[in-house]
């Protein structure tokens, strides 16, 4: 078996959004004692303090950072005009999705582990340097490629969004870097509406980015299809230093906000797939981070096939 470690904790549960999709059962599904259920041999680690607020601040305005910190401490509220809930604990749940992420990213780097899953909230692909959106406080996944690239010296970093909604955030944050190569596969329409496939990056970062927007009800072996021959080709061809995965899981068939038709067996694959180029390329270094998910039971199931499967040698 390859080393996976897992990074789960506790302040994700005081991430109260109340009656919301995005909700804490989300957290307490993952919970390492119940995922052991499904994956008996599970590698739970404790998360490190790494000075989040600092990386947080390397993509995120200051008086948006103090605006999300200082709503918290006033017992929360929505960040945005739409449903970024917030709730007394929300802000330090924050920092530990942020502080997860950096300390998977030490582990792989440094050989103790050969791949890594975050699994807290609340998630960040949709999070923009000035304002929140999408349930999304800060760019967990944007932030820790900038991590890999200052504090471990990597240049080139591959992201694969395969959340249901398009990373609209983090295509944001790196849409004129030549080094940090976003893919995202997502139903189109939907919201945010971003992601069309014109959308290629610009300047310096022209053609590091790629959209693949997926029509409403494509089958899995469709979608699958789509992933095999376009995006593995294209992050290979990358040739990344690093692979950081964007792993929503409401492509699932039985999420409610969203209607493709991926199930368990689809996430293994993709899985499979990017362990494999992680493997070629970038000495075998992965970390997915947790970004959608709306079906609980769904969610926890293609959460253990993803990380069972990162298990496999």
């Amino acid at each position: 078996m390859t080393r996976t470690f897992y990074y789960w904790d506790a302040v994700s549960l005081e991430h109260d959004t109340g009656a919301h999709v995005e909700c804490i059962e989300r957290s307490e599904r993952l919970r390492p004692e119940k995922m052991r259920k499904l994956v008996p041999e599970l590698d739970a680690r404790p998360i490190e303090v790494h000075n989040a607020r600092d990386w947080i601040l390397k993509l995120h305005l200051p008086d948006y950072h103090d605006f999300v910190e200082k709503t918290c401490e006033n017992g929360g509220g929505l960040l945005d005009h739409g449903d970024t809930v917030t709730s007394p604990r929300s802000y330090d749940a924050a920092l530990a999705s942020v502080n997860a992420a950096l300390t998977a990213a030490d582990a792989v780097m440094t050989g103790e582990a050969d791949h890594a899953v975050s699994v807290l909230r609340p998630p960040g692909h949709h999070a923009l340097p000035d304002c929140a959106m999408g349930f999304c406080l800060f760019g967990n996944v944007a932030i820790l490629a900038r991590y890999l690239q200052e504090r471990h010296g990597l240049s080139k970093i591959a992201i694969v969004d395969w959340d249901v909604h398009h990373g609209n955030g983090t295509q944001h944050f790196f849409y004129s870097d030549p080094d940090v190569f976003f893919v995202s596969l997502h139903q189109y329409p939907l919201w945010p509406g971003t992601g069309r496939s014109h959308e290629r990056g610009e300047g310096p970062g022209e053609g590091a980015t790629l959209n693949l927007p997926i029509a409403p009800f494509t089958t899995e072996t469709d979608f699958l299809s789509k992933f095999e021959t376009v995006v593995l080709p294209a992050v290979t061809d990358f040739r990344p230093e690093f692979l950081i995965v964007s792993a929503g899981y409401d492509a699932h068939r039985d999420d409610p906000l969203a209607q493709l038709q991926l199930t368990e067996d689809g996430f293994i694959k993709m899985t499979q797939w990017l362990k494999g180029v992680a493997g070629d390329v970038c000495d075998g270094r992965l970390i997915s981070c947790l970004e959608g998910g709306y079906n609980l039971d769904a969610l926890q199931n293609s959460v253990a096939a993803h990380t069972r499967t990162l298990m496999t040698s």
